[in-house]
């Protein structure tokens, strides 16, 4: 690509997030699922047994679209997720997977244990959680970049401050 590695490392990071949703899509027609797409499906991972927002789902960094209101529409009509207004909040929707849902997550979680075991086999590869301490510091620091654009570090501070009140019930 370039000399530039930090260049060639923020575009094989996008590749490779498109490769695993090209993964995550032939396991579902694997499994047979066609009421919802790859990126549905991550998002339904990432829910786990876990009840959030759609806020909290952007905070966490779980979604970073634009259009997580639809996915979650396409995922509650297909029964894998169900929603329900907060008790203490009426404007705020609350989701959480259904049993179908589990079953799916349950899926993929084998589907990823297969893959470590796969790729703990390879020789000469080096150990991912060396490579996950690269990317979180790499993390890291896109995070402390963000902080000094203007206007950016008040959103920061508002986003910590949600964060920090729990489950926004």
């Amino acid at each position: 690509m370039s000399d530039n590695a930090y260049a060639e490392t923020i575009a094989l990071i996008e590749r490779l997030h498109r490769r695993f949703l090209d993964v995550l899509r032939v396991e579902l027609e694997r499994l047979g699922i066609d009421q919802i797409n790859n990126v549905q499906s991550l998002l339904l991972a990432n829910i786990g047994d876990e009840e959030v927002s759609v806020g909290e789902l952007m905070t966490r960094g779980y979604y970073l679209g634009s259009n997580v209101t639809y996915n979650l529409k396409r995922l509650v009509e297909a029964g894998f997720v169900e929603q329900q207004r907060s008790r203490h909040d009426r404007r705020v929707m609350r989701v959480r997977l259904t049993d179908r849902g589990h079953a799916l997550c349950a899926e993929i979680t084998a589907m990823l244990a297969r893959h470590d075991a796969a790729l703990r086999s390879r020789p000469g590869l080096a150990p991912l959680g060396e490579l996950n301490e690269q990317l979180k510091s790499l993390e890291s620091f896109w995070t402390e970049q963000v902080g000094r654009l203007p206007g950016i570090s008040a959103l920061g501070d508002l986003a910590e401050q949600y964060a920090g009140q729990g489950t926004g019930d």
